[in-house]
């Protein structure tokens, strides 16, 4: 099979966003990208849950990482179950998804068990996205968050913001992000349909990536 030139968009959608309206209205947009696409589920209630049990059972970040990487399973489980996505685990399960013109939903554990990733909770679902749009040669990342971020804003900006983890910017190395919050979300199918990335671009990134 000759490889997919079809450009890559590897999108992460925010685990705050699990029991917002707008959360089916974003899949209903990214539906709209005619390209390949491989979504990245955040950890939402089920990373919560390890962040409040690791002081109260006291297991090291080694293991509280290695249950955040499954909450993310967990949330990605539930968005398959809730508007009928696929699952992949692996780059050619991905792949295999993408021949057929299906979305992929990444199942993290397997991948980032294997790679060089250090565990600790400056290291969340934002970085894991990151790692895995470089690794899979992804022409951009979108990031798709429950707030808005202004014009010009860098990477080390949304770090101090909150709206990233600390080691997003070490991940992301070289990959063009964009940013999409609620005010996004108007135009977002619209701008998918067309190959551009709804949202605020970062850094030197640019929305229109495909034709």
């Amino acid at each position: 099979m000759a490889p997919d030139a079809r450009p890559l968009l590897v999108a992460k959608i925010g685990g705050s966003l699990h029991d917002s309206p707008l959360l089916a209205r974003w899949i209903e947009a990214l539906r709209a990208w005619p390209h390949r696409l491989t979504i990245v589920a955040g950890g939402g209630p089920f990373a919560n849950a390890v962040r409040a049990a690791q002081p109260k059972l006291g297991f090291d970040d080694r293991t509280a990482h290695a249950m955040a990487v499954l909450a993310m399973e967990q949330y990605a489980l539930a968005l398959g179950s809730l508007h009928g996505l696929d699952l992949a685990a692996t780059p050619g399960e991905m792949a295999e998804l993408h021949a057929r013109g299906r979305i992929a939903v990444w199942r993290a554990s397997a991948m980032v068990a294997a790679a060089d990733i250090a565990p600790g909770w400056e290291v969340t679902s934002d970085s894991l996205a990151a790692w895995l749009a470089r690794a899979a040669g992804a022409s951009a990342l979108l990031m798709i968050k429950s707030v808005d971020i202004g014009a010009d804003c860098a990477l080390r900006s949304l770090v101090s913001a909150g709206v990233v983890d600390p080691a997003f910017p070490d991940y992301v190395d070289g990959t063009p992000v964009t940013v999409a919050g609620p005010r996004a979300l108007a135009t977002a199918a619209q701008a998918l349909a067309g190959g551009a990335l709804p949202g605020v671009p970062v850094a030197s990134s640019t929305q229109k990536i495909a034709s």
